[in-house]
């Protein structure tokens, strides 16, 4: 199936579809260099039909800027959670096809496996462009987990039917957690390593974090700076 073909889709087929998926899932640790990081967040209103995408392009481990990608598209798919990727995947590849150079690794501002059918953005973005992807949620999609402590970088697995499918990362002090799970071709551990790594003296990490600032520009340069703004929470 074409991420063209989405927005067709009714919810029970798009949950069929990442029924399909599940099975491609490919947890393992990731066994070549990173080089090149990308960020990504998409930006919409929940009542409106456009699609704001942005992806930023990063040296690793420096955290230089070396490249950005934008679109801007429309989609009929409906906002339901945990179906939010039906809405944004085809937004967000069409900015991955403008990137001349692909990065190695991306980080994308939503769930990985941590999903009720493991099937976030991070880990559909990632088997659809079949690239290493860790997804990095400002909320929780599902799961049950202790609070971490109140240390930067303190942790607790996230669990859900016995299986761990993300961890709880405080990254400040007296802040809330942020929710790592691998997406595809990416260890757990290999997930947090990368994001602590990424971790520049805010709560999200560098690639996402100038990935929201980027979407946000792009909305507000075409005008559409009102009205009750989302981000990947999926």
């Amino acid at each position: 199936m074409q991420p063209s073909d989405y927005e067709n889709l009714t919810p029970a087929q798009a949950i069929a579809y990442q029924h399909e998926l599940r099975r491609q899932i490919n947890i393992k640790p990731l066994d070549k260099p990173i080089h090149i990081i990308g960020g990504a967040d998409i930006s919409f209103n929940k009542y409106s039909d456009i699609v704001y995408a942005g992806i930023v392009l990063f040296s690793y481990p420096e955290l230089k800027v070396i490249g950005t990608a934008t679109a801007i598209s429309k989609t009929k798919f409906p906002y339901i959670s945990g179906l939010l990727a039906f809405r944004e995947v085809p937004a967000l590849l069409e900015a991955w096809n403008k990137l001349e150079t692909k990065p190695d690794l991306m980080v994308l501002d939503g769930q990985g496996i941590a999903h009720e059918r493991r099937t976030g953005i991070a880990t559909h973005f990632g088997l659809i462009t079949n690239t290493p992807a860790i997804g990095s949620a400002k909320s929780r999609l599902t799961g049950r987990y202790d609070e971490p402590g109140n240390r930067p970088f303190d942790q607790s697995p996230m669990y859900d039917k016995g299986e761990v499918i993300g961890i709880a990362l405080r990254t400040k002090h007296n802040c809330n957690p942020i929710y790592i799970s691998p997406g595809h071709r990416v260890s757990m551990q290999q997930s947090v390593d990368i994001i602590k790594n990424c971790i520049h003296g805010y709560r999200i990490p560098e690639p996402t974090r100038q990935a929201h600032l980027l979407v946000n520009k792009i909305r507000i340069d075409d005008g559409q700076n009102s009205g009750q703004q989302f981000t990947l929470f999926n």
